[in-house]
């Protein structure tokens, strides 16, 4: 009997025991069932995205499996929507991934999970450094190494790594790899009692347990094919999905930090319950396979699968009460969402500013660092709506400050422009399409309707207008011709409203389209009133230069970069600048790159880094081949290594070669003059040496109109060159420094005499201090005649001299510093071309050419993976226009060229030479 009782405990005890693992097994089996229905085709595409799109963007992936999984299924079972991280990956290892540092959206997962099956070595495209500290978290506990080409112990670290079997983190590679690793990547290993490789003129010991990974901070790198057969090309550039997670991440820390570490505390309690689940069930498994005859008679059994089945109660109840309160932090954290996702299209706005310009480059850790300086500086309140448009409008004010100062002047409006787009498509308020046909103009087929009036409706614009129909109607153009006709002829185009069916219904950009099609001149101060709608007047007006301000932003580890364009010296700013900071004597080194420029810069840096001088490298575009050797310089200050008063200022022309690492992490700037006659001399006011008070305190009254009469002057030579040929017949590069020495001429002779020596002022600031770069006869004639406006009695006498016809511009009567700064803050935004002296047509020229510039800048922008859109329609035009085209070229078999028909030969030939 007590046998029969010691049975029954024994089957009751298993048989509670197995019930919880039970039923998670019948579920899993019923999924097994049908992912082994489907492992053929599913193993058979996770194949080829590891061999073939490791290099391409998330879109392009997702359509190729699609295509891929098309196929598959006319022959090979797979599943309906394929997924490589379902069907390669584990998702206790992805939870791991994803603490470690790996971004949780699919693009990065999928990236993870290759690197996990690649046979090959992973090289890594990660401009952001997302894979690099990803890496670096997960191997961290291996005693992972980490080194760059550049490093003296370079191959020693390599050949200890494959001995003893760490991990290796080969960091920031060019587009060439070093030979010496071929056989690494190749994996060529061979038999010595051991496996073994050759590494040079080395035989060494290689561990199994090696681990080898290689990163690139390059944006777009092209590598060599034979490459792609060595390694394993992966595309790590972030995506907007994974930039928001982190930025929510930050944001929630900052402004809740007990909800973002009690989550974080969750997401670590969650993975280790799924890890001891998963080890229960293997302990379970392995418990049944060793036991041997009747698992009821072996107590030990029995114990174990008891304890299994009270610490999966105890692990499944923790899981739940971890996942309600997950939920929970997932709702308060949602409300911090816009901001991210707000914050997420501002680096996608500027990441790819790099297709305009090479050192247009940004880091994900410099946005970041911003993304955090705005939290603690924008205001704050308890209500959370106010609190996140306080946060997003400090933010992205912020940002526009930081980026424009690196930008140059052409490229500024363009900035704006973009980040006001992007934010607007964001929130679904225009069409991506229409965006794009303002760029673009549109490709259309040649239309069947005729132009209603071609005596002043260019072909190009019925055209286009016509391309447009999807918002407007080709009927109403036609009835109503003289109204269209009003706004082509009208002064100001883009301020005449549009006929009333048209100007009610239409949003701001569709009118811009609409002013493209038939005025495209007039696009740029359009542009201007749209982005000032939009998101505010401060951001169609740049910050001016301000060196103090990028000062305070760097520190010793921090280089400063001047990026010069043609006239631009910014040299004279920076001495003054070192004057003001003491920095003066051996405490300024400068030295000007070249020749065997490079060990005396390398010395001069290092002394500067131990004494706390401030070290000047000027024209790094002149030394490419010392660049690598400056980037390694760089990437090794540290706070420890350098003093306080440290820093290093670089100038360079832009240049492809300048190492991306010090433009990503350095504090750039650039010093052309500015946009329009208002912004010109609200900078000559704000700078040396206007901005002294000393110096503007003694200025009598007659040299204060004298002096904004010179700075008038220097605006308007410096924006004549916008008008190319009809502003001056060669461009010349007018500069600070002719406007500085021509202000201090005047003060010393005016100090000096009881009357002005107009002649002599005229003549050092007209022939010498300007037409000094002036080589043309009738430019010099030009320049003379422009400087007689400015330097002659009646500026002084006159109580209102105006500058132009229409006395908009005038010389203001004395006043205070701040009072002259207001006058000028006060004058129009954009100029009419009479202030120059110029018919005001003369405008239509100059700004279609800026326009075009903008579009064409703005283009490159719109590279790289589209999201949420479809390649289809674009194809689909395309064949149409190509058909269009096949139909109207000379066909060869209407006129074969035979010996019968020698005529045929003489048209084919003639033809042929036309067409070339």
């Amino acid at each position: 009997m007590l046998v029969i009782n010691a049975i029954n405990v024994g089957v009751s005890a298993a048989f509670y025991s197995l019930t919880s693992a039970c039923h998670r097994w019948n579920n899993a089996a019923n999924d097994l069932q049908d992912v082994y229905d489907n492992l053929t085709g599913d193993v058979l595409i996770s194949a080829g995205v590891i061999a073939y799109l490791g290099a391409f963007t998330a879109g392009f992936r997702q359509e190729c499996t699609k295509d891929w999984s098309k196929l598959c299924k006319k022959n090979i079972p797979c599943s309906d929507t394929f997924s490589l991280s379902n069907t390669l990956g584990d998702p206790i290892k992805i939870r791991a991934w994803n603490i470690a540092g790996l971004p949780t959206d699919v693009f990065s997962v999928d990236n993870g999970v290759i690197v996990e099956n690649s046979r090959r070595w992973p090289l890594m495209i990660d401009p952001q450094g997302q894979a690099n500290k990803w890496i670096k978290n997960l191997e961290k506990e291996n005693r992972l190494n980490v080194i760059k080409v550049s490093d003296t112990d370079y191959m020693r670290t390599l050949e200890n790594c494959i001995q003893f079997g760490t991990p290796l983190l080969l960091e920031n590679v060019g587009e060439e790899l070093d030979p010496s690793l071929e056989p690494l990547l190749l994996k060529q290993t061979f038999k010595q009692g051991v496996d073994c490789i050759r590494l040079g003129e080395m035989v060494i010991e290689y561990s199994s347990d090696f681990k080898f990974f290689i990163t690139t901070k390059l944006r777009n790198p092209h590598y060599l094919p034979e490459l792609s057969t060595k390694v394993s090309l992966l595309n790590f550039m972030i995506t907007p999905e994974g930039l928001e997670d982190q930025l929510l991440g930050i944001v929630v820390a900052k402004e809740r930090p007990e909800l973002e570490e009690e989550r974080n505390i969750l997401i670590l309690q969650s993975a280790a319950n799924k890890k001891n689940l998963k080890e229960i069930e293997r302990k379970i498994l392995e418990t049944l396979q060793s036991s041997e005859g009747n698992i009821l008679e072996d107590e030990s059994a029995i114990e174990i699968l008891d304890s299994a089945k009270i610490m999966a109660n105890e692990i499944t109840k923790k899981q739940q009460v971890a996942e309600k309160t997950e939920l929970k932090i997932a709702e308060s954290r949602e409300g911090y969402r816009p901001i991210a996702k707000h914050s997420s299209v501002l680096f996608f706005s500027i990441a790819d500013l790099a297709n305009i310009d090479p050192m247009y480059q940004y880091s994900l850790s410099w946005f970041v660092n911003l993304f955090i300086n705005s939290i603690h500086d924008s205001n704050k309140s308890k209500i959370l709506e106010k609190r996140l448009r306080y946060l997003t409008d400090h933010f992205t004010y912020n940002l526009y400050c930081n980026v424009c100062r690196s930008l140059f002047e052409k490229d500024k409006l363009l900035f704006s422009f973009l980040l006001c787009c992007n934010l607007l498509m964001a929130k679904n308020e225009i069409e991506r399409q229409e965006f794009m046909f303002l760029l673009t103009g549109g490709v259309g087929l040649k239309n069947k309707y005729k132009n209603p009036d071609p005596s002043w409706l260019p072909d190009k614009s019925w055209d286009e207008i016509l391309t447009v129909s999807t918002f407007s109607s080709r009927n109403h153009v036609t009835e109503n011709i003289g109204e269209w006709q009003k706004i082509y002829d009208s002064k100001e185009p883009q301020s005449f409203p549009l006929p009333e069916q048209w100007n009610n219904t239409l949003n701001e950009l569709q009118k811009m389209v609409i002013l493209r099609c038939l005025r495209p001149d007039k696009i740029g101060p359009a542009i201007t009133t749209f982005v000032t709608d939009k998101l505010g007047k401060k951001f169609v007006e740049p910050p001016p230069f301000d060196l103090t301000k990028s000062y305070l932003d760097s520190n010793s580890t921090i280089p400063l970069i001047f990026v010069l364009s043609p006239g631009a010296d910014p040299m004279s700013s920076l001495l003054k600048f070192a004057n003001d900071k003491e920095m003066v004597g051996n405490k300024f080194q400068s030295i000007s790159l070249g020749q065997g420029q490079g060990p005396i810069a390398t010395k001069m840096i290092q002394e500067g880094m131990e004494e706390g001088t401030w070290v000047c490298l000027q024209n790094c575009h002149l030394a490419v081949s010392w660049m690598p050797v400056l980037e390694k310089i760089c990437e090794e200050f540290s706070s420890e290594k350098c003093h306080p008063d440290f820093r290093l200022w670089l100038t360079s022309y832009p240049s492809p070669k300048f190492p991306v690492t010090i433009l990503q992490n350095g504090v750039k700037m650039t010093n052309e003059p500015p946009t329009g006659l208002r912004l010109n001399l609200l900078q000559s006011f704000l700078s040396d040496p206007i901005s002294d008070p000393a110096f503007f305190s003694g200025c009598p009254e007659k040299e204060l109109k004298l002096l904004f009469g010179v700075c008038f002057f220097h605006a308007l030579v410096q924006e004549r060159r916008k008008f190319g040929p009809l502003g001056w017949n060669i461009p010349y590069g007018f500069n600070e420094s002719d406007l500085r020495i021509s202000i201090r001429q005047l003060q010393l002779f005016i100090n000096e005499y009881s009357h002005v020596p107009f002649e002599a002022v005229s003549y050092l600031t007209g022939e010498c201090n300007y037409g000094g770069r002036v080589t043309d006869d009738w430019d010099r004639r030009l320049l003379l005649t422009m400087l007689d406006d400015f330097y002659n009695p009646e500026i002084i006498e006159n109580p209102r001299y105006t500058f132009s016809p229409s006395g908009i511009y005038y010389a203001p009567p004395k006043g205070t510093y701040e009072d002259y700064i207001q006058f000028i803050k006060n004058l129009p935004f954009s100029q009419e071309p009479e202030v120059f002296g110029l018919h005001e047509n003369v405008d239509i020229s100059k700004d279609l050419q800026q326009i075009k510039i903008l579009f064409e800048s703005l283009l490159l922008t719109q590279g790289g993976d589209i999201q949420g859109t479809s390649s289809g329609g674009g194809d689909s035009t395309l064949y149409e226009i190509a058909d269009d085209i096949l139909s109207k070229v000379f066909c060869l078999a209407k006129y074969p060229v035979r010996y019968e028909e020698s005529m045929n030969t003489v048209l084919v030939q003639e033809m042929e030479r036309f067409n070339k």
